[in-house]
């Protein structure tokens, strides 16, 4: 997708839906080649729905026969029969259950989705359970198939900005939530070691949908004349579509022993910096309600970039898509990041 393809704004979710599926020339090419089916384990959160979503355009505009599985315990009914109305074959599955884990369809493609962060401080055992025994369970399942896990930037200790950590620095993972994504991690790369399994760690943060993120959580602030917590100095965004196409990209980059990936857009954005940028596009105040921490979630994504270029939208065109979003009463998933948290408390 190239950048003058992309709208001047979004108007409506039908819109953005389709903007998300959108696949690349690559990721049809990748799509077409990749041998088997895929299977998407927490299909039903956030980024699942889009994924499935452009997994399936892709691979029809390859002129491919593939099927795609969707598996979750289908909280929401509406993600299912949405899922099941675009041609992804759904399996209401709890992961945590071995035997219905044993139950799946082997698959030669997997993307893992699935996982849990807020709540953390009130039921840390759920979180644990959630992010180490059901990797654990699906890794065993799926240990003749590749498979590209979802991780997090939160397993890599807080930066300062110019100090953004690349895949080489070790893992210093603060607060429960986040070393549990470190455990989520170390059972795939487990499974990789002890059976061969081709992995793909895939690194994200933060991921723009208009819907929800950090750039809704800071213009919803500003739209509503509410102090910003600028707590956190500084952050790294892509947009949901980018990172979905580098997702199912990473098939191709999975291996063993695991390979590790960073995803995020290449700027480093200031929180204050985007609050008054949306204070600009509201004509509104903008106040802020504490004091920055030079500490923060941030990520070099530059292998991301060196294997599947830049992404194809920039953060002032998100910005600027965010601001009209906001301005014209887009819906909000109601999923605040919390990203000004830096002492892993969620």
């Amino acid at each position: 997708m190239t950048t003058s393809a992309l709208p001047d704004l979004i108007e409506n979710e039908s819109q953005l839906d389709a903007l998300l599926a959108r696949p690349s020339d690559a990721l049809v090419e990748r799509m077409g080649s990749l041998e088997g089916d895929l299977i998407i384990c927490g299909v039903g959160g956030k980024m699942g729905v889009s994924l499935a979503q452009l997994a399936l355009a892709a691979i029809r505009r390859a002129g491919v026969r593939k099927t795609v599985y969707g598996v979750s315990r289908f909280s929401s009914p509406e993600a299912r029969r949405k899922l099941d109305a675009m041609g992804v074959k759904t399996i209401a599955c709890d992961l945590l259950d071995r035997t219905a884990v044993a139950a799946l369809p082997q698959v030669d493609q997997v993307v893992y989705m699935a996982g849990r962060k807020f709540g953390t401080g009130d039921a840390p055992a759920l979180t644990w359970a959630m992010n180490t025994l059901v990797p654990a369970n699906v890794a065993d399942h799926f240990r003749a198939s590749r498979i590209v896990a979802f991780s997090t930037g939160c397993v890599y200790p807080l930066a300062r900005v110019g100090e953004a950590p690349d895949e080489t620095v070790p893992p210093a993972p603060v607060g429960e939530y986040a070393q549990s994504c470190l455990g989520r991690e170390r059972m795939f790369e487990y499974a990789s070691e002890t059976f061969g399994t081709p992995v793909c760690l895939f690194r994200l943060n933060y991921a723009i949908d208009l819907r929800y993120g950090v750039l809704f959580d800071i213009a919803d602030k500003v739209w509503n004349e509410q102090p910003v917590n600028n707590g956190v100095e500084a952050f790294n965004v892509i947009w949901q579509g980018d990172a979905n196409q580098q997702a199912l990209l990473c098939l191709g980059q999975c291996s063993s022993p695991a390979n590790v990936i960073n995803v995020t857009g290449p700027e480093t954005l200031y929180t204050e910096a985007v609050a008054r940028r949306f204070g600009e596009l509201f004509n509104k105040p903008v106040r802020f309600a504490t004091t920055p921490s030079p500490l923060g979630y941030l990520s070099d994504s530059g292998r991301a970039t060196a294997l599947f270029g830049e992404p194809s939208v920039t953060a002032d065109q998100l910005i600027r898509w965010q601001a009209h979003w906001i301005r014209c009463g887009g819906r909000s998933l109601g999923k605040p990041t919390h990203f000004e948290v830096s002492d892993g408390g969620y």
